[in-house]
């Protein structure tokens, strides 16, 4: 009578360890996987050079994938990107003006701030070269010749961290730029380009955007290598101690997804098959002594 009672019970036992067995093999599955973000979307407010190079089209969907995130990102320039983050507008700020970050940093405005990357300015212009910037011993006497000859300059206007290097390149230089000659775009980097390609005159640009958009140019490169010119980028999260609706996992993500070893190659590489050299140098780990000597 025992022995019957336990066959009968047998079907149903080897239905509670399958069941089991079915739940330990889930968990594990579920284990290997990231969890889901509790807030998906990321703000993030930034110069549009990383934009027009192209870089964020190769990262932004890597860091989705990787992450669960979904990366929202507001193309501003350095200055506007800037004041989102005082606004508490964003989520995180990638942005390439250290002396207009570094008040948010100390007014703990901004936190979790990390050197990323750099590359630099260069000067670029008509093919003829009307000024002869070619022929100057530095920026300022490149902005100098230009001037004096009124020479068509494009000037971004838009407070953009390529405009603040510019206006301080004026400044170096004893020049405060006006006339017919010095032109407004308000525009992006790679609308800046196409317009002073059309109209044959000078510009500042980040090496990057330009040679994203060189095929399409008729322009040269007329002043490069200076040490004024070096184009440094930082990656920042608005502090969720200040604003309480930022997404603070999301930013944090995004931070530490830019500085990791496998992203810092990634912007080693890019640029590289396509121009011959990379368009923005690795900085994760280093610091602005170490750049700025």
């Amino acid at each position: 009578m025992r022995l019957k009672k336990t066959l009968a019970l047998l079907p149903a036992l080897a239905l509670v360890v399958l069941v089991a067995g079915c739940a330990g093999h889930k968990d594990t599955g579920e284990q290997g996987r990231q969890a889901e973000p509790k807030v998906k979307d990321v703000i993030l407010a930034t110069t549009t050079s990383t934009v027009d190079s192209g870089l964020l089209d190769v990262l932004v969907p890597d860091f989705e994938q990787k992450t669960g995130y979904n990366l929202k990102v507001i193309p501003v320039g350095t200055g506007r990107a800037l004041e989102m983050g005082k606004k508490g507008e964003a989520d995180a700020l990638l942005v390439h003006a250290p002396s207009s970050e570094k008040p948010l940093v100390d007014a703990g405005i901004v936190t979790n701030y990390q050197l990323v990357m750099h590359n630099d300015f260069i000067v670029v212009g008509p093919k003829d070269d009307p000024a002869a910037v070619k022929k100057t011993a530095t920026v300022e006497d490149a902005f100098k010749a230009i001037a004096s000859k009124k020479a068509i300059f494009i000037s971004r206007g838009d407070d953009s961290g390529t405009h603040k290097k510019e206006v301080s390149i004026w400044q170096r230089a004893g020049i405060e730029p006006s006339g017919n000659w010095y032109q407004k775009s308000g525009t992006g980097m790679g609308a800046t380009l196409n317009i002073a390609s059309e109209k044959q005159g000078y510009t500042l640009t980040d090496r990057a955007t330009y040679l994203a958009q060189k095929d399409r140019l008729d322009l040269d490169i007329v002043r490069e290598g200076d040490a004024v010119l070096l184009n440094i980028y930082h990656v920042i999260q608005v502090n969720p101690a200040k604003f309480e609706k930022v997404n603070a996992d999301g930013a944090k993500a995004f931070v530490e997804y830019m500085i990791s070893p496998e992203t810092q190659e990634k912007i080693r590489e890019f640029g590289v098959d396509k121009y011959g050299q990379s368009l923005f140098v690795p900085d994760a780990g280093k610091t602005m002594e170490e750049l700025t000597g």
